[in-house]
């Protein structure tokens, strides 16, 4: 009697008979069908004999060019390569206050602090660069609370105050903070290289020049009674220290500005996701109620907190003063904070510049701002001849 084993191969070696007689093509996989009444053995499919050398250098060169092509696309468009301002490059300045540097100038503020606010300058006129913790499209209060609850931070605190964000609490960026405290090593790790390796040579590794980036972008049929906003187009260039600048692009191609523009007009028109007037108003006083009390903790310390309300024009300085009327915002503000502020609308060395899309300066622009702004605040504010009353200031007691 056969035993199973034997049995087993009796029926292999009779469909290895029937492959070598009935396939001519020795890569071909046959099915049950093709062998009537022999078990279908495990295939077995040999790799057939290619030029895989050449068939490897030749994939290699054809994705280099591909990449090649799509990079001169770009920078023919204008882009060119810049560090990407996300959670990880903040958080690369955040840590530079624990790490020693607690009694440092610190900017917090949103897209119009980050952007028109000039590092190199500041450093020149200061001689010691400050610390850049601003962010687009966020309300600057969450990393206001952040220091104030800093034992490390000793120093210089600069808030911008841009209405529509400031006042409405909005933190599209909100998770900065979050993101320092837990960034693990290999975050920063690809942090590091991709700001090293890749970021410095690779215009199209923008974000808004990645190839999903700009396939989502593409213009999709129009659903009824669904109203969708534009995304907010690429606006500046971004350095290793979080030293930004408006793009180029923004103030010299019309066709762009008019784009930039368009996108900030979709704000203006009101829609049915705009909280009511009381709503509104109920935001406001949230919100200043939330700065009076980090602004507290912060000058038990000795903190010095200068607020700014950088310049706007046009539509948006429009919009701006119909939604957040100054008395009821900016200068509800300084009274409850107790704090001094600095409204471009009342310092005529900080009017008349270039804002291409109303809302920040164009690059050579933000270089004279930042000197003209620099002055006002060693001469009046944080100079010499205010110490005295900044000690006297601090030693009031809260209202």
């Amino acid at each position: 009697m056969h035993s199973s084993t034997s049995s087993s191969d009796a029926r292999h070696d009779a469909a290895d008979e029937y492959l070598r007689q009935s396939a001519p093509d020795r890569y071909a996989r046959q099915t049950a069908a093709d062998r009537p009444g022999v078990a279908q053995p495990v295939p077995v499919r040999p790799v057939p004999v290619q030029p895989w050398g050449r068939i490897l250098l030749g994939a290699v060169l054809l994705l280099a060019l591909l990449v090649t092509g799509w990079e001169e696309y770009w920078r023919a468009y204008g882009v060119r390569p810049s560090i990407t301002n996300n959670f990880g490059l903040w958080a690369i300045q955040r840590r530079r206050i624990d790490a020693g540097e607690g009694d440092a100038t610190v900017l917090a503020g949103a897209s119009r602090l980050y952007f028109d606010m000039q590092l190199h300058v500041w450093e020149r006129m200061a001689g010691r660069r400050p610390i850049q913790l601003s962010f687009e499209g966020t309300s600057p209060l969450a990393a206001v609370e952040d220091l104030a609850a800093d034992p490390q931070f000793t120093g210089r605190l600069l808030i911008a105050v841009e209405p529509d964000l400031f006042f409405s609490g909005y933190e599209y960026r909100g998770g900065a903070i979050r993101y320092a405290r837990k960034e693990s090593p290999s975050q920063r790790t690809g942090q590091w290289l991709s700001m090293h390796l890749i970021e410095p040579y690779l215009a199209f590794d923008d974000p808004d020049y990645s190839l999903q980036t700009v396939l989502a972008r593409q213009r999709w049929p129009a659903r009824p009674g669904l109203h969708s906003f534009t995304r907010v187009r690429k606006l500046a260039e971004t350095e290793a220290d979080r030293n930004s600048h408006l793009w180029d692009k923004v103030d010299i191609d019309p066709k762009y500005r008019a784009l930039a523009r368009s996108i900030w007009a979709e704000e203006f028109v009101p829609s049915d996701d705009d909280p009511s007037p009381a709503e509104a108003m109920k935001s406001e006083k949230e919100q200043i109620e939330r700065s009076a009390k980090a602004v507290a903790r912060l000058r038990v310390r000795g903190v010095k907190v200068l607020f700014v309300r950088m310049p706007s024009t046009g539509p948006f300085l429009e919009f701006e003063d119909r939604m957040h009327p100054r008395a009821r915002s900016w200068d509800a503000l300084l009274s409850a904070t107790r704090a001094p502020g600095i409204h471009f609308e009342d310092y005529p060395e900080l009017q008349g510049y270039n804002l291409p899309e109303w809302s920040h300066l164009a690059r050579a622009d933000a270089e004279r701002f930042t000197a003209a702004l620099y002055r006002i605040i060693e001469r009046d504010f944080w100079g010499l001849k205010t110490v005295a009353s900044a000690v006297q200031s601090n030693a009031e007691p809260a209202r």
